[in-house]
Protein backbone atom coordinates (compact mmCIF):
# COMPACT_ATOMS: atom_id res chain seq x y z
CA UNK A 1 0.00 0.00 0.00
CA UNK A 2 1.11 3.96 -0.43
CA UNK A 3 2.60 4.99 2.69
CA UNK A 4 0.76 8.47 1.73
CA UNK A 5 -2.67 6.77 1.20
CA UNK A 6 -2.60 4.98 4.02
CA UNK A 7 -1.26 8.00 6.19
CA UNK A 8 -4.32 10.12 4.64
CA UNK A 9 -6.77 7.15 5.47
CA UNK A 10 -5.50 7.12 8.92
CA UNK A 11 -6.21 10.49 9.22
CA UNK A 12 -9.93 10.14 7.91
CA UNK A 13 -10.54 7.33 10.15
CA UNK A 14 -8.79 9.03 13.61
CA UNK A 15 -10.51 12.16 12.97
CA UNK A 16 -13.85 10.25 12.16
CA UNK A 17 -13.19 7.56 15.36
CA UNK A 18 -12.58 10.88 18.05
CA UNK A 19 -15.38 12.89 16.96
CA UNK A 20 -17.71 9.90 17.41
CA UNK A 21 -16.02 8.99 21.01
CA UNK A 22 -16.99 12.90 21.65
CA UNK A 23 -20.50 12.26 21.10
CA UNK A 24 -20.47 9.34 22.89
CA UNK A 25 -19.28 10.97 25.82
CA UNK A 26 -21.71 13.38 25.48
CA UNK A 27 -24.50 10.80 25.87
CA UNK A 28 -22.42 9.49 28.83
CA UNK A 29 -22.51 12.93 30.42
CA UNK A 30 -26.12 13.21 29.71
CA UNK A 31 -27.22 9.75 31.47
CA UNK A 32 -24.85 10.20 34.11
CA UNK A 33 -27.21 12.80 35.33
CA UNK A 34 -30.04 10.67 36.08
CA UNK A 35 -28.09 8.64 38.47
CA UNK A 36 -27.54 5.29 36.79
CA UNK A 37 -24.30 3.15 38.16
CA UNK A 38 -21.35 3.56 36.04
CA UNK A 39 -21.08 -0.02 35.79
CA UNK A 40 -25.25 -0.33 34.23
CA UNK A 41 -24.07 2.86 31.47
CA UNK A 42 -20.57 0.47 30.56
CA UNK A 43 -23.22 -2.41 30.59
CA UNK A 44 -25.38 -1.23 28.12
CA UNK A 45 -22.51 0.65 26.02
CA UNK A 46 -21.07 -2.94 25.65
CA UNK A 47 -24.49 -4.15 24.56
CA UNK A 48 -25.45 -1.90 22.09
CA UNK A 49 -21.66 -1.62 20.66
CA UNK A 50 -20.97 -5.49 20.36
CA UNK A 51 -24.79 -5.47 18.38
CA UNK A 52 -24.41 -2.46 16.05
CA UNK A 53 -20.75 -4.14 14.73
CA UNK A 54 -22.45 -7.29 14.78
CA UNK A 55 -25.07 -6.24 12.78
CA UNK A 56 -22.94 -4.34 10.51
CA UNK A 57 -20.53 -7.09 9.95
CA UNK A 58 -22.91 -9.78 8.92
CA UNK A 59 -24.93 -7.53 7.12
CA UNK A 60 -21.36 -7.10 4.75
CA UNK A 61 -20.89 -10.66 4.82
CA UNK A 62 -17.84 -10.42 6.68
CA UNK A 63 -18.85 -12.17 10.21
CA UNK A 64 -15.15 -14.14 10.16
CA UNK A 65 -14.06 -10.44 10.89
CA UNK A 66 -15.46 -10.42 14.24
CA UNK A 67 -13.99 -13.73 15.84
CA UNK A 68 -10.42 -13.45 17.74
CA UNK A 69 -7.70 -14.80 16.64
CA UNK A 70 -6.37 -15.08 20.04
CA UNK A 71 -8.75 -14.83 22.82
CA UNK A 72 -6.49 -14.73 25.87
CA UNK A 73 -4.68 -11.54 24.54
CA UNK A 74 -8.09 -10.10 23.64
CA UNK A 75 -9.78 -10.23 26.94
CA UNK A 76 -6.66 -8.90 28.45
CA UNK A 77 -7.12 -5.69 26.41
CA UNK A 78 -10.77 -5.97 26.63
CA UNK A 79 -10.46 -5.77 30.28
CA UNK A 80 -8.19 -2.67 30.08
CA UNK A 81 -11.16 -1.10 27.39
CA UNK A 82 -13.53 -1.81 29.90
CA UNK A 83 -11.87 -0.67 33.30
CA UNK A 84 -11.01 2.60 31.18
CA UNK A 85 -14.78 3.33 30.33
CA UNK A 86 -15.90 3.28 33.55
CA UNK A 87 -13.47 5.67 34.51
CA UNK A 88 -14.77 7.52 31.90
CA UNK A 89 -18.52 7.50 33.32
CA UNK A 90 -16.58 8.50 36.46
CA UNK A 91 -14.88 11.20 35.47
CA UNK A 92 -17.72 12.91 33.13
CA UNK A 93 -20.04 13.40 36.47
CA UNK A 94 -17.40 15.34 37.92
CA UNK A 95 -15.56 17.33 35.49
CA UNK A 96 -16.81 19.37 32.34
CA UNK A 97 -16.43 17.63 28.90
CA UNK A 98 -13.77 20.25 28.11
CA UNK A 99 -11.79 19.72 31.48
CA UNK A 100 -12.40 15.57 31.14
CA UNK A 101 -10.59 16.13 27.57
CA UNK A 102 -7.57 18.63 28.47
CA UNK A 103 -6.99 15.87 31.43
CA UNK A 104 -6.77 13.24 28.75
CA UNK A 105 -4.90 14.98 26.67
CA UNK A 106 -1.70 13.40 29.18
CA UNK A 107 -2.09 10.13 26.94
CA UNK A 108 -0.20 11.60 23.58
CA UNK A 109 2.96 12.00 25.74
CA UNK A 110 2.07 8.57 27.82
CA UNK A 111 1.89 6.85 24.04
CA UNK A 112 4.75 8.23 22.90
CA UNK A 113 7.39 7.33 25.39
CA UNK A 114 5.34 3.36 25.23
CA UNK A 115 5.61 3.31 21.60
CA UNK A 116 9.68 4.30 22.00
CA UNK A 117 9.99 1.68 24.69
CA UNK A 118 8.17 -1.01 23.37
CA UNK A 119 7.70 -0.38 19.44
CA UNK A 120 10.51 0.88 18.62
CA UNK A 121 9.13 4.02 17.31
CA UNK A 122 11.60 7.00 16.78
CA UNK A 123 10.50 10.00 18.72
CA UNK A 124 11.98 13.35 16.94
CA UNK A 125 13.24 16.68 19.00
CA UNK A 126 10.19 18.53 17.18
CA UNK A 127 7.66 15.57 18.55
CA UNK A 128 9.70 16.21 22.01
CA UNK A 129 9.12 19.94 22.21
CA UNK A 130 5.68 19.23 20.79
CA UNK A 131 4.67 16.79 23.65
CA UNK A 132 6.16 18.87 26.15
CA UNK A 133 4.08 22.04 25.16
CA UNK A 134 0.92 19.65 25.29
CA UNK A 135 1.91 18.62 28.59
CA UNK A 136 2.66 22.67 29.69
CA UNK A 137 -0.98 23.41 28.59
CA UNK A 138 -2.64 20.85 30.48
CA UNK A 139 -0.82 22.41 33.75
CA UNK A 140 -1.82 25.88 32.82
CA UNK A 141 -5.33 24.43 31.90
CA UNK A 142 -6.64 22.60 35.30
CA UNK A 143 -4.47 25.86 36.97
CA UNK A 144 -3.92 23.62 39.99
CA UNK A 145 -2.16 27.05 41.70
CA UNK A 146 -5.68 29.15 41.13
CA UNK A 147 -8.26 29.44 43.62
CA UNK A 148 -10.80 30.44 41.74
CA UNK A 149 -10.66 27.25 39.39
CA UNK A 150 -12.53 24.04 41.52
CA UNK A 151 -10.48 21.04 40.46
CA UNK A 152 -12.27 17.62 41.33
CA UNK A 153 -10.20 15.42 42.74
CA UNK A 154 -12.22 11.93 41.66
CA UNK A 155 -12.60 13.57 38.31
CA UNK A 156 -8.47 13.94 38.11
CA UNK A 157 -7.76 10.64 39.48
CA UNK A 158 -10.81 8.87 36.93
CA UNK A 159 -8.78 10.95 34.09
CA UNK A 160 -5.63 9.36 35.07
CA UNK A 161 -6.68 5.96 35.26
CA UNK A 162 -8.29 6.42 31.73
CA UNK A 163 -4.84 7.56 30.64
CA UNK A 164 -3.29 4.55 31.68
CA UNK A 165 -5.39 2.42 30.66
CA UNK A 166 -6.09 4.20 27.10
CA UNK A 167 -2.01 4.47 26.68
CA UNK A 168 -1.11 0.86 26.86
CA UNK A 169 -4.74 -0.13 24.83
CA UNK A 170 -3.41 1.97 22.21
CA UNK A 171 0.00 0.55 21.98
CA UNK A 172 -0.78 -2.69 22.32
CA UNK A 173 -3.49 -2.70 19.79
CA UNK A 174 -0.84 -1.50 17.11
CA UNK A 175 0.92 -5.00 17.72
CA UNK A 176 -2.32 -6.60 17.65
CA UNK A 177 -3.88 -5.53 14.57
CA UNK A 178 -1.24 -7.07 12.49
CA UNK A 179 -2.99 -10.53 13.03
CA UNK A 180 -6.27 -9.28 14.46
CA UNK A 181 -9.07 -7.53 12.50
CA UNK A 182 -10.01 -4.57 13.51
CA UNK A 183 -13.77 -5.37 14.05
CA UNK A 184 -12.56 -8.51 16.49
CA UNK A 185 -10.98 -5.57 18.52
CA UNK A 186 -14.04 -3.85 18.94
CA UNK A 187 -16.45 -6.55 19.29
CA UNK A 188 -14.79 -8.09 21.57
CA UNK A 189 -14.36 -5.27 23.93
CA UNK A 190 -18.01 -4.62 23.36
CA UNK A 191 -18.80 -8.30 24.43
CA UNK A 192 -16.78 -8.10 27.74
CA UNK A 193 -17.87 -4.57 28.88
CA UNK A 194 -21.42 -5.88 28.35
CA UNK A 195 -20.91 -9.22 30.46
CA UNK A 196 -18.72 -7.82 33.02
CA UNK A 197 -21.12 -4.77 33.37
CA UNK A 198 -23.99 -6.64 34.00
CA UNK A 199 -22.84 -9.05 36.27
CA UNK A 200 -21.64 -6.05 38.73
CA UNK A 201 -25.07 -4.36 38.26
CA UNK A 202 -26.95 -7.30 38.41
CA UNK A 203 -28.15 -6.24 42.37
CA UNK A 204 -28.67 -2.44 42.11
CA UNK A 205 -29.68 -1.88 37.98
CA UNK A 206 -32.38 1.31 37.90
CA UNK A 207 -35.04 1.21 36.02
CA UNK A 208 -34.57 2.78 32.12
CA UNK A 209 -37.36 5.37 30.83
CA UNK A 210 -37.88 5.54 27.31
CA UNK A 211 -35.32 8.36 26.57
CA UNK A 212 -32.66 6.62 28.36
CA UNK A 213 -32.89 3.36 26.13
CA UNK A 214 -32.55 5.92 23.40
CA UNK A 215 -29.65 7.76 24.55
CA UNK A 216 -27.70 4.26 25.88
CA UNK A 217 -28.57 2.89 22.19
CA UNK A 218 -27.06 6.26 20.56
CA UNK A 219 -24.25 6.02 22.95
CA UNK A 220 -23.77 2.54 22.00
CA UNK A 221 -23.53 3.35 18.06
CA UNK A 222 -21.34 5.88 18.72
CA UNK A 223 -19.24 4.27 20.60
CA UNK A 224 -19.17 1.26 17.54
CA UNK A 225 -18.16 3.48 15.56
CA UNK A 226 -15.57 5.42 17.51
CA UNK A 227 -13.83 2.26 18.19
CA UNK A 228 -13.77 0.65 15.20
CA UNK A 229 -12.42 3.67 13.20
CA UNK A 230 -9.28 3.76 15.91
CA UNK A 231 -8.67 0.44 15.26
CA UNK A 232 -8.50 0.97 11.51
CA UNK A 233 -6.64 3.86 12.30
CA UNK A 234 -3.56 2.47 14.14
CA UNK A 235 -3.79 -0.45 11.68
CA UNK A 236 -2.69 1.72 8.97
CA UNK A 237 0.11 4.13 10.90
CA UNK A 238 1.74 4.22 13.77
CA UNK A 239 0.06 4.45 17.73
CA UNK A 240 1.93 7.85 17.85
CA UNK A 241 0.89 9.70 14.92
CA UNK A 242 -2.71 8.40 15.22
CA UNK A 243 -3.03 9.83 19.29
CA UNK A 244 -2.09 13.41 17.74
CA UNK A 245 -5.69 13.58 15.96
CA UNK A 246 -6.88 13.22 20.14
CA UNK A 247 -6.31 17.02 19.76
CA UNK A 248 -9.55 17.41 17.76
CA UNK A 249 -11.71 16.32 20.94
CA UNK A 250 -10.90 19.56 22.86
CA UNK A 251 -13.04 21.60 20.03
CA UNK A 252 -16.04 19.27 19.45
CA UNK A 253 -16.03 19.03 23.23
CA UNK A 254 -15.85 22.39 24.04
CA UNK A 255 -18.53 22.98 21.13
CA UNK A 256 -20.85 20.12 22.95
CA UNK A 257 -20.48 20.89 26.30
CA UNK A 258 -21.26 24.66 25.67
CA UNK A 259 -24.67 24.18 23.44
CA UNK A 260 -25.62 21.22 25.14
CA UNK A 261 -24.51 22.13 28.93
CA UNK A 262 -23.57 25.74 28.72
CA UNK A 263 -20.57 25.49 29.82
CA UNK A 264 -17.75 28.46 29.35
CA UNK A 265 -13.87 27.90 29.09
CA UNK A 266 -12.19 30.10 31.68
CA UNK A 267 -8.90 32.33 30.70
CA UNK A 268 -6.85 29.28 32.00
CA UNK A 269 -8.50 26.87 30.04
CA UNK A 270 -8.20 28.79 26.89
CA UNK A 271 -4.58 29.79 27.18
CA UNK A 272 -4.18 25.40 27.82
CA UNK A 273 -6.37 24.42 25.17
CA UNK A 274 -4.32 26.92 22.63
CA UNK A 275 -1.15 25.78 23.60
CA UNK A 276 -2.29 21.51 23.62
CA UNK A 277 -3.57 23.06 19.70
CA UNK A 278 -0.30 23.83 19.06
CA UNK A 279 1.05 21.03 20.03
CA UNK A 280 -1.20 18.73 17.77
CA UNK A 281 -0.64 20.94 14.79
CA UNK A 282 3.24 20.87 15.31
CA UNK A 283 2.94 16.77 15.65
CA UNK A 284 0.80 16.13 12.60
CA UNK A 285 3.31 19.14 10.03
CA UNK A 286 6.12 16.67 11.52
CA UNK A 287 4.17 13.38 10.56
CA UNK A 288 2.97 14.70 6.96
CA UNK A 289 7.14 16.18 6.00
CA UNK A 290 7.53 12.65 7.17
CA UNK A 291 5.40 10.71 4.89
CA UNK A 292 5.96 13.51 2.00
CA UNK A 293 8.28 11.45 -0.93
CA UNK A 294 11.50 13.20 -1.28
CA UNK A 295 11.98 15.12 -4.48
CA UNK A 296 13.41 13.55 -7.39
CA UNK A 297 16.81 14.67 -7.95
CA UNK A 298 17.55 15.89 -11.88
Amino acid sequence: MNPRISDLTAIFFAITGFTCWVLGDSCVKWVGQFGLPPDEVVAFMGFFMALVLAIQAFARGHGDNLRPRSIPRQFVRALLDMSNNICVVIALRHLSLTMFYILVFTSPLTIALLSAIFLREHITRRKTLALVLGFCGVVIAVAPWSHTQHVDLIGVASCMVCVACFSVNMVWSRVLTRTEPPESLAFCSGVVTALAGFALCSFHAKPLTPTLWLTLMMMGFFCAAGTLCFYIAVKHTSASNVSQYHYTQLLTGTLVSYAVWRDKPGLPMLLGGGLILGSGLLIALAARKQTMPAPLSV
